[in-house]
């Protein structure tokens, strides 16, 4: 299994051998995979460096959830610098959202982490407030999100810095993920008076859930635009740029997730292509989905077995306040793919 030239979160050295990055001090020249640029950042600004390993850790688990019922489910690779394996080896579309997730993720928590407090060289931000609302005047913190992208831009677009086609999409669907922050930003209020009575109410802006996010991205990967590759001569050299595939298609934004090599089928199991397959994997009988006992399987057929789960049941409110319950068992009939 080989190495990926550029891989998001194998760059940023956050895969599960660095999950207590958050908890300990930085040696930034103890994390294997930093060229020399994201070295120099992590030594300059060391104490962001455990919110940028958290941005990576949501984005993983974000991209987990969102394709958590799909053939390709963002499987990662133990001990491994690319943690996700040679799958996003090639410019597909499932490169293009980890790279994007990933990316949004990392900005959002260094966003988070300066609201909150945890590091001395952000803060708030005083700059995007505007007049105030009728019944409601500006206050708390609102996040600064144009820091936490800054830092996303300097660190993660590090490695994008080739004149060829696969930096040019990475450094694209990065700057895409980042974006989805701005652009899910919200009015947040609290109410003050006597009983919550909401005689005055302060409003500053805050990022939504990182969920939000998640669903947000995953609708522009649904809808993410096909590339193709054109070489220019420049002064410095061939440079490699990037134009959508069909003329007819709006062409993508800035907003847009795009790629330029088709997905392999994910069905079995390919070591060179990063492929686990479907074995084995849970999948919904009723569905006529991805996650369908059909599509999930890729038409290989599935099983059934019985499982006993044990829950609540039979619960009674009690005045006042309390829940009783008792203990069910209950047989399930779970479907795996053949």
């Amino acid at each position: 299994m080989r190495m990926s030239r550029s891989l998001l979160p194998g760059s940023l050295a956050v895969g599960h051998q660095y999950s207590s990055l958050g908890t300990q001090p930085i040696l930034c020249g103890s994390i294997p995979g930093l060229v020399p640029k994201q070295l120099r950042f992590c030594r300059n600004y060391v104490e962001i460096m455990p919110s940028v390993a958290e941005g990576v850790k949501i984005g993983i688990q974000e991209c987990q959830h969102q394709f958590r019922g799909r053939r390709w489910n963002c499987t990662t690779v133990n001990d491994n610098l690319a943690i996700f394996g040679p799958v996003l080896d090639k410019a597909t579309r499932e490169s293009a959202f980890v790279h994007a997730i990933a990316s949004a993720g990392v900005a959002f928590a260094v966003t988070r982490a300066c609201a909150e407090g945890s590091a001395t060289i952000c803060g708030c931000d005083t700059r995007h407030k505007g007049p105030p609302g009728e019944g409601w005047k500006w206050g708390g913190c609102s996040e600064d999100v144009e820091f936490g992208s800054m830092v996303s831009r300097e660190f993660a677009d590090a490695r994008e810095n080739r004149p060829d086609a696969r930096s040019a999409m990475n450094r694209h669907n990065n700057e895409g993920g980042r974006m989805s922050l701005n652009d899910n930003m919200f009015l947040k209020c609290k109410c003050h008076g006597l009983s919550g009575s909401c005689e005055v109410k302060t409003c500053w802006w805050s990022q939504p859930d990182f969920r939000v996010i998640g669903d947000y991205m995953k609708d522009k990967y649904d809808s993410a635009s096909e590339m193709v590759v054109e070489k220019h001569k420049e002064s410095r050299g061939w440079v490699e740029t990037l134009r959508p595939k069909y003329n007819y298609f709006k062409p993508p934004t800035e907003r847009d997730l795009v790629y330029y090599e088709s997905s392999p089928n994910f069905c079995d199991p390919n070591p060179e292509t990063g492929s686990f397959g479907t074995r084995d994997r849970v999948c919904n009988l009723t569905s006529h989905g991805i996650d369908g006992c059909d599509l999930l399987c890729c038409g290989r057929g599935h099983n059934t077995r019985t499982e006993k789960r044990k829950e609540k049941c039979h619960c009674i409110f009690h005045w006042c306040c309390y829940v009783s319950c008792q203990e069910c068992v209950r047989d399930y009939d779970v479907h795996t793919c053949k």
